[in-house]
Protein backbone atom coordinates (compact mmCIF):
# COMPACT_ATOMS: atom_id res chain seq x y z
CA UNK A 1 0.00 0.00 0.00
CA UNK A 2 1.63 3.71 -0.94
CA UNK A 3 2.03 6.11 2.04
CA UNK A 4 -1.56 7.87 2.68
CA UNK A 5 -1.71 11.23 1.22
CA UNK A 6 -2.40 14.27 3.85
CA UNK A 7 -6.35 13.96 4.35
CA UNK A 8 -7.21 17.88 4.06
CA UNK A 9 -4.72 17.90 0.98
CA UNK A 10 -6.62 15.32 -0.79
CA UNK A 11 -10.00 16.83 0.14
CA UNK A 12 -8.79 19.97 -1.38
CA UNK A 13 -8.08 18.46 -4.47
CA UNK A 14 -10.87 17.02 -5.34
CA UNK A 15 -13.16 20.05 -3.96
CA UNK A 16 -10.68 22.14 -6.80
CA UNK A 17 -11.58 19.27 -9.10
CA UNK A 18 -14.91 19.14 -8.81
CA UNK A 19 -15.66 23.01 -9.14
CA UNK A 20 -13.27 22.63 -12.21
CA UNK A 21 -16.21 20.59 -13.70
CA UNK A 22 -18.68 22.48 -12.14
CA UNK A 23 -19.86 20.10 -9.84
CA UNK A 24 -20.87 21.08 -5.98
CA UNK A 25 -18.57 19.15 -3.67
CA UNK A 26 -18.72 20.37 0.08
CA UNK A 27 -16.87 18.93 2.76
CA UNK A 28 -19.18 17.72 6.35
CA UNK A 29 -18.36 16.03 9.42
CA UNK A 30 -15.46 15.45 11.53
CA UNK A 31 -12.89 16.75 9.02
CA UNK A 32 -15.11 20.13 8.34
CA UNK A 33 -15.03 20.61 11.96
CA UNK A 34 -11.56 20.65 12.02
CA UNK A 35 -11.34 23.20 8.69
CA UNK A 36 -13.04 25.79 10.67
CA UNK A 37 -11.09 24.69 14.25
CA UNK A 38 -8.47 27.61 14.58
CA UNK A 39 -6.03 24.99 17.12
CA UNK A 40 -7.58 21.40 16.61
CA UNK A 41 -5.12 19.95 18.43
CA UNK A 42 -6.86 21.21 21.48
CA UNK A 43 -9.90 18.41 20.49
CA UNK A 44 -8.47 16.54 17.45
CA UNK A 45 -6.31 14.06 17.99
CA UNK A 46 -7.18 10.98 15.65
CA UNK A 47 -7.11 10.11 12.48
CA UNK A 48 -9.32 11.09 9.72
CA UNK A 49 -9.46 7.37 7.20
CA UNK A 50 -12.28 9.00 5.26
CA UNK A 51 -13.97 11.74 4.01
CA UNK A 52 -17.65 13.16 3.60
CA UNK A 53 -19.46 15.07 1.32
CA UNK A 54 -22.70 16.57 0.43
CA UNK A 55 -23.60 17.48 -3.33
CA UNK A 56 -26.48 18.71 -4.89
CA UNK A 57 -29.30 16.56 -6.12
CA UNK A 58 -28.09 17.90 -9.72
CA UNK A 59 -25.22 16.98 -9.82
CA UNK A 60 -25.52 13.07 -8.55
CA UNK A 61 -25.01 11.80 -12.15
CA UNK A 62 -21.95 13.62 -12.40
CA UNK A 63 -20.33 11.87 -9.61
CA UNK A 64 -19.36 8.32 -10.75
CA UNK A 65 -17.50 9.83 -13.76
CA UNK A 66 -16.06 12.32 -11.63
CA UNK A 67 -14.64 10.08 -8.94
CA UNK A 68 -13.79 7.48 -11.44
CA UNK A 69 -11.80 9.66 -13.42
CA UNK A 70 -9.85 10.74 -10.17
CA UNK A 71 -8.37 6.80 -9.52
CA UNK A 72 -11.61 6.17 -6.93
CA UNK A 73 -13.51 2.94 -7.21
CA UNK A 74 -17.22 3.17 -7.22
CA UNK A 75 -19.27 0.61 -4.49
CA UNK A 76 -21.54 -0.24 -7.25
CA UNK A 77 -23.93 -2.63 -5.41
CA UNK A 78 -24.44 0.09 -2.44
CA UNK A 79 -24.79 3.44 -5.32
CA UNK A 80 -27.49 1.03 -7.69
CA UNK A 81 -29.34 0.88 -4.70
CA UNK A 82 -28.94 4.30 -2.83
CA UNK A 83 -27.24 6.51 -5.60
CA UNK A 84 -29.90 9.22 -5.56
CA UNK A 85 -29.29 9.84 -2.08
CA UNK A 86 -26.02 9.00 -1.64
CA UNK A 87 -23.29 7.28 -3.02
CA UNK A 88 -19.76 5.62 -2.00
CA UNK A 89 -16.28 5.62 -3.40
CA UNK A 90 -12.96 4.35 -2.40
CA UNK A 91 -9.33 4.72 -3.19
CA UNK A 92 -7.97 1.52 -3.32
CA UNK A 93 -4.45 2.37 -3.17
CA UNK A 94 -5.23 4.11 1.06
CA UNK A 95 -8.27 2.17 2.03
CA UNK A 96 -9.71 6.10 1.88
CA UNK A 97 -13.77 5.92 1.09
CA UNK A 98 -15.75 8.94 0.43
CA UNK A 99 -18.79 9.23 1.55
CA UNK A 100 -21.80 11.54 -0.43
CA UNK A 101 -24.71 12.92 1.30
CA UNK A 102 -26.89 13.92 -1.81
CA UNK A 103 -28.96 16.88 -1.73
CA UNK A 104 -30.05 16.45 1.84
CA UNK A 105 -28.28 15.24 4.88
CA UNK A 106 -30.40 11.92 6.25
CA UNK A 107 -29.34 10.46 9.11
CA UNK A 108 -30.97 10.36 12.28
CA UNK A 109 -32.97 13.68 11.20
CA UNK A 110 -32.92 15.36 7.67
CA UNK A 111 -30.91 18.23 7.22
CA UNK A 112 -32.13 19.82 3.35
CA UNK A 113 -28.85 21.07 1.85
CA UNK A 114 -30.22 22.47 -1.80
CA UNK A 115 -30.05 25.56 -2.13
CA UNK A 116 -27.28 26.11 0.90
CA UNK A 117 -23.97 24.93 -0.48
CA UNK A 118 -22.66 28.17 -1.64
CA UNK A 119 -22.12 29.58 1.26
CA UNK A 120 -18.56 28.39 1.85
CA UNK A 121 -15.97 27.29 -0.59
CA UNK A 122 -15.23 23.96 1.71
CA UNK A 123 -17.37 22.50 3.58
CA UNK A 124 -20.91 22.75 3.80
CA UNK A 125 -22.78 26.24 6.17
CA UNK A 126 -21.79 26.17 9.78
CA UNK A 127 -25.11 26.04 11.00
CA UNK A 128 -25.89 23.30 8.58
CA UNK A 129 -22.13 20.87 10.02
CA UNK A 130 -23.26 22.01 13.91
CA UNK A 131 -26.76 20.82 13.65
CA UNK A 132 -25.44 17.05 11.59
CA UNK A 133 -23.51 16.61 14.73
CA UNK A 134 -25.86 17.67 17.14
CA UNK A 135 -28.58 15.35 15.09
CA UNK A 136 -26.51 12.02 16.44
CA UNK A 137 -29.56 10.60 18.93
CA UNK A 138 -26.46 8.35 20.07
CA UNK A 139 -23.91 11.36 20.43
CA UNK A 140 -20.53 10.14 22.06
CA UNK A 141 -17.32 12.14 23.33
CA UNK A 142 -15.59 12.72 19.86
CA UNK A 143 -19.05 14.12 18.76
CA UNK A 144 -19.36 16.24 21.56
CA UNK A 145 -15.89 17.68 21.44
CA UNK A 146 -16.23 18.28 17.61
CA UNK A 147 -19.74 20.36 19.14
CA UNK A 148 -17.52 22.20 21.44
CA UNK A 149 -15.35 23.07 18.88
CA UNK A 150 -17.46 24.87 16.62
CA UNK A 151 -18.82 26.54 19.39
CA UNK A 152 -15.62 27.50 20.62
CA UNK A 153 -14.02 28.77 17.30
CA UNK A 154 -16.91 29.94 15.62
CA UNK A 155 -19.01 32.79 16.41
CA UNK A 156 -23.27 33.22 16.45
CA UNK A 157 -24.85 35.02 14.36
CA UNK A 158 -27.97 35.85 11.78
CA UNK A 159 -26.59 35.15 8.56
CA UNK A 160 -23.98 32.73 7.07
CA UNK A 161 -21.08 35.04 6.75
CA UNK A 162 -18.09 32.85 9.09
CA UNK A 163 -21.02 32.65 11.37
CA UNK A 164 -22.97 29.86 13.02
CA UNK A 165 -26.42 30.97 11.65
CA UNK A 166 -28.84 31.00 14.55
CA UNK A 167 -31.97 32.55 12.00
CA UNK A 168 -30.73 28.59 9.67
CA UNK A 169 -30.32 26.32 12.98
CA UNK A 170 -33.86 28.07 14.47
CA UNK A 171 -35.85 28.15 11.16
CA UNK A 172 -34.80 24.23 10.66
CA UNK A 173 -35.39 23.39 14.23
CA UNK A 174 -38.83 24.96 14.21
CA UNK A 175 -40.16 22.54 11.38
CA UNK A 176 -38.86 19.23 12.97
CA UNK A 177 -39.79 18.87 16.50
CA UNK A 178 -37.14 15.67 16.44
CA UNK A 179 -33.93 17.74 15.20
CA UNK A 180 -34.82 20.77 18.16
CA UNK A 181 -34.94 17.64 20.44
CA UNK A 182 -32.00 15.80 19.84
CA UNK A 183 -30.05 18.79 19.54
CA UNK A 184 -31.22 20.60 22.64
CA UNK A 185 -30.58 17.15 24.27
CA UNK A 186 -27.03 16.80 23.06
CA UNK A 187 -25.79 20.68 24.16
CA UNK A 188 -27.01 19.55 27.41
CA UNK A 189 -24.42 16.74 27.09
CA UNK A 190 -21.88 19.04 25.51
CA UNK A 191 -22.47 21.88 28.63
CA UNK A 192 -21.39 18.65 30.80
CA UNK A 193 -18.31 17.59 29.10
CA UNK A 194 -16.94 20.84 28.89
CA UNK A 195 -17.75 21.31 32.50
CA UNK A 196 -15.36 18.50 33.62
CA UNK A 197 -11.78 19.35 35.05
CA UNK A 198 -9.64 18.21 33.27
CA UNK A 199 -10.47 18.94 29.63
CA UNK A 200 -7.14 21.00 28.28
CA UNK A 201 -9.19 24.29 27.98
CA UNK A 202 -9.05 27.47 30.06
CA UNK A 203 -11.48 28.87 32.18
CA UNK A 204 -12.17 31.79 29.45
CA UNK A 205 -12.47 29.07 26.84
CA UNK A 206 -15.30 27.08 28.70
CA UNK A 207 -17.61 30.19 29.89
CA UNK A 208 -17.31 30.91 25.86
CA UNK A 209 -18.51 27.64 24.74
CA UNK A 210 -20.71 27.38 27.80
CA UNK A 211 -22.14 31.04 26.53
CA UNK A 212 -22.71 29.86 23.04
CA UNK A 213 -24.95 26.81 24.20
CA UNK A 214 -27.07 29.14 26.07
CA UNK A 215 -27.71 31.36 23.21
CA UNK A 216 -28.77 28.64 21.08
CA UNK A 217 -31.09 27.78 23.97
CA UNK A 218 -32.38 31.22 23.83
CA UNK A 219 -32.61 31.07 20.41
CA UNK A 220 -34.80 27.53 20.63
CA UNK A 221 -37.21 29.55 23.52
CA UNK A 222 -37.27 32.48 20.96
CA UNK A 223 -38.33 30.53 17.65
CA UNK A 224 -41.59 30.15 16.31
CA UNK A 225 -43.54 27.18 17.21
CA UNK A 226 -46.23 25.78 14.78
CA UNK A 227 -49.39 24.24 16.13
CA UNK A 228 -48.10 20.92 15.16
CA UNK A 229 -45.13 21.55 16.55
CA UNK A 230 -46.40 22.17 20.04
CA UNK A 231 -48.64 19.32 19.74
CA UNK A 232 -45.82 16.97 19.09
CA UNK A 233 -44.01 18.38 21.91
CA UNK A 234 -46.60 17.58 24.37
CA UNK A 235 -46.03 13.91 23.46
CA UNK A 236 -42.18 14.63 23.82
CA UNK A 237 -40.13 11.38 23.72
CA UNK A 238 -43.21 8.96 24.55
CA UNK A 239 -43.06 8.55 20.98
CA UNK A 240 -39.41 7.80 19.01
CA UNK A 241 -38.64 10.92 17.16
CA UNK A 242 -35.57 9.86 15.29
CA UNK A 243 -34.49 7.58 12.49
CA UNK A 244 -32.52 4.82 13.40
CA UNK A 245 -29.55 4.82 11.27
CA UNK A 246 -27.79 1.17 10.21
CA UNK A 247 -24.55 0.79 9.62
CA UNK A 248 -23.47 0.78 6.22
CA UNK A 249 -21.33 -1.88 4.48
CA UNK A 250 -18.16 -0.83 2.39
Amino acid sequence: MSIQPDVLDETNRLIDAAQAQNIFLRLIGGLAVRVHSQDYKKFFTRQYPDIDFVATLDDRRKLEPFFIGLDYTSNKQFNLLNGTRRQIYQDDSTGRHIDIFIGDFEMCHKLPMNGRLHHDPVTVPLAELLLSKAQIVELNRKDALDIASLLLYNELGADDAGRINLKQIAHLCSQDWGLYKTTSINLKHVEEIVSETGLPITTEERDLILSRVRQIHKTFEDMPKSLAWQMRDKVGTRVRWYTEVEEVAR
